[in-house]
């Protein structure tokens, strides 16, 4: 053959099976649902159940390889702010929790105990679920999406680019990358306080989680030409309450065992760089006194030897200042940081334990936990989810601010509540008259619950008709700090999921849907399965009648108060909660109990049930409350309500010492009819 020829024959081929594999690599595999959920976190989880609960197809998009983002990351200590707000699906969660630990309900548990609860909720539905691919691409169409691209992401690599065409699409990312990409407005940082009249935006320097003066932030310590020790930034503190761009730290939420069979020693990680806890070195020299991890970690014990250590002081998990670029940043930037912040949380742990500048008593207690065996089984032991308390927020037609959460402007079209601490992590960490000193810092507690509005879940019409963000929502940063909690974002998720039903039945955008009929369906089906909804008779019912003298006194109970009874006289006392519309049937009735100070021994009770009358004694040494939670609901005994008279449950507040509280009495279906 023709030496020319068959070079060119050559060439010829080697194109051609480039251009096949080109293809084969291009080639894409094409979905077409009614809702899309992009991320796979505990709001995303719950969404895409009852988006296939309520008959539509359903595709649930995970970047990662695990279900429950936070929630099964390692925040086991739950942030619950008020029992009240926690409804739905998301009450369902924490119930699932307590059956696992033979309770009614529970707020702190173990990451694979969470993990396998959405798991089940994934398999119970039957939903459709891609794992390890992320969001490359929006295309779409005047206002609407007509599709997203994913990309394999991490060890998928190899695998195929999908488009995926969807009716409705709900963004549950922590980051809201889908928003972005669909060009709808949103803001990152902090605005101003003029800007929505608030009182705790923008720049705070205040006390909390806060250095004593006089901590040196030079490499040499007193001489400011020597440069900065890692950790404090040369910016400059601006005025109080003038915005900016910087973000609340993030930090992860830290599973860690003493149990010896069960403890993984902690190793020196891979670029260890002790230099970057210098300044804690100097922390601990002008606090001799603090000798205990406590000290410098909020250190929350959960079930079976196990924690959940969150960031307390001037120094500690939360890496402050470095992570401005993350929110809007590319996988290359956020995966950089995602490094830099796991080295550093594994250097912070092995630099307690090892370091000879760190206390010999503080060191002993380190040694004692290592990682558990039994977490993160997929992830080297170590948590799969950063907290990403803060990213971008939408900016939509209704910005939920200060005034919402202190009362001052209540959302007509709510369709969830928030109650929660206005709660911003330090932002930035610099120096100030020559000391260290944190900013942005704000703990303002005390709120009652609050409705969010459906508005501030969808963008403005006009920027696109057919996504629903209900996590990455439109609310100020202050604001967003008391909302960001996994158990309001369960109740957003699945509220998003019921509006992206009716967008799709009624054929309208989702900001024509109607909230009432958003409030109608989780009300009368919470757990999206038919059954007969429980029933919770709270003190501000109307359906309650007191005798004698009863205070109203706000926080530490069920609702945004609860009736309490000082025991001055034995003058007849009761509160009567009545249950109404009863449905005759089996139920076991609980007492919300709050834990008082000078609180009763002993509450007295009378259950009815519409024909016979029955007693019973709540013993508060009996109630060990476990969490972030005011009290417990006391198991009253199971009772079967016949339907032929007023059903009542009644608090006896005379002849007993102490402070009697009437609260809420919650009436649970043993069996769950349709």
């Amino acid at each position: 053959m023709n030496v020319n020829i068959f070079k060119r024959l050559l060439i010829l081929s080697i194109i051609y099976f480039l251009n096949v594999q080109f293809s084969n690599a291009q080639k894409v595999d094409n979905y077409t649902v009614d809702v899309c959920i992009y991320g796979g976190n505990s709001a995303g989880v719950i969404a895409a159940y009852s988006a296939k609960r309520l008959g539509k197809t359903v595709l649930l998009i995970e970047p990662g390889k695990n279900l429950g983002g936070l929630s099964s990351g390692g925040l086991g200590y739950t942030d619950i702010g008020n029992k009240n707000v926690v409804t739905g699906l998301s009450k369902d969660f924490y119930r699932r929790i307590g059956s696992h630990y033979g309770k009614l309900e529970q707020w702190i548990f173990e990451p694979h105990v969470a993990e396998n609860i959405f798991k089940d909720y994934i398999n119970r539905a039957a939903v459709d679920v891609l794992y390890d691919y992320r969001l490359s691409d929006v295309t779409k169409v005047n206002n609407a999406i007509k599709s997203i691209t994913i990309e394999p992401s991490g060890a998928a690599s190899k695998l195929k680019h999908k488009v995926v065409n969807a009716k409705v699409f709900i963004d549950c990312s922590y980051e809201g990358d889908l928003m972005a990409k669909a060009k709808v407005t949103y803001t990152v940082g902090r605005e101003a306080n003029s800007k929505y009249n608030e009182t705790y935006n923008g720049v705070q320097l205040l006390d909390g989680h806060q250095f004593p003066d006089h901590i040196d932030p030079y490499r040499i310590k007193g001489d400011s030409t020597s440069g900065l020790i890692w950790g404090v930034s040369k910016n400059r503190l601006m005025p109080q309450g003038s915005g900016d761009h910087k973000v609340q730290s993030y930090n992860y939420r830290i599973c860690l065992t003493d149990d010896p069979k069960n403890r993984i020693a902690i190793q020196k990680p891979k670029g260890y760089d002790s230099t970057q806890f210098e300044l804690l070195v100097r922390l601990m020299e002008k606090q001799k006194d603090k000798v205990q991890l406590k000290d410098y970690f909020i250190w929350s014990a959960m079930p079976n030897r196990k924690t959940d250590i969150n960031n307390r002081n001037g120094f500690s998990t939360d890496m402050i200042g470095l992570n401005f670029a993350y929110p809007d940043g590319d996988y290359i930037v956020r995966k950089k940081y995602i490094d830099d912040l796991t080295g550093y949380t594994k250097g912070l742990l092995y630099f307690f334990g090892h370091d000879k500048r760190v206390p010999l008593v503080l060191r002993n207690e380190m040694l004692q936990w290592g990682y558990p065996k039994g977490e993160f089984k997929g992830n080297n032991n170590w948590s799969h989810q950063p907290y990403i308390r803060e990213a971008r927020r939408m900016v939509g037609a209704y910005v939920v601010s200060q005034a919402n959460c202190v009362g001052e402007s209540v959302a007509e079209d709510g369709i969830a509540l928030a109650a929660y601490n206005m709660d911003s992590h330090n932002t930035d960490r610099m120096v100030i008259n020559h000391m260290v000193k944190n900013e942005g810092n704000v703990e303002i507690p005390g709120l009652s619950p609050y409705p969010i509005s459906y508005r501030a879940l969808v963008p403005k019409e006009e920027e696109c008709r057919n996504l629903i963000v209900p996590v990455c929502l439109s609310a100020s940063h202050i604001a967003y700090g008391s909302i960001r909690m996994e158990p309001v974002f369960m109740v957003l998720g699945q509220a998003a999921a019921v509006a992206a039903n009716l967008a799709v039945d009624q054929k309208v955008a989702v900001q024509g849907v109607d909230y009432r009929k958003i409030n109608e369906w989780l009300s009368k089906d919470p757990l999206m399965d038919g059954s007969y909804p429980e029933l919770i008779v709270d003190n501000l019912s109307k359906e309650v009648k007191t005798e004698g003298e009863w205070g109203l006194r706000k926080g530490r109970s069920y609702g945004p108060n609860a009736l309490y009874h000082n025991q001055k006289s034995d003058a007849a006392a009761s509160v009567t909660f009545y249950a109404n519309d009863l449905k005759a049937g089996h139920y076991e009735l609980f007492s919300y109990h709050p834990i008082v100070n000078n609180g009763a021994a002993t509450t007295e009770l009378q259950v009815f049930d519409g024909v016979d009358q029955h007693k019973y004694t709540i013993v508060k040494a009996d109630i060990n409350v476990l969490g972030q939670t005011s009290g417990e609901w006391v198991s009253l005994g199971k009772y079967n309500f016949k339907g032929t008279g007023k059903a009542f449950v009644k608090v006896i507040g005379h002849k007993v010492g102490g402070v009697v509280v009437a609260d809420a009495i919650l009436f649970k279906p043993l069996k769950a009819g349709k």
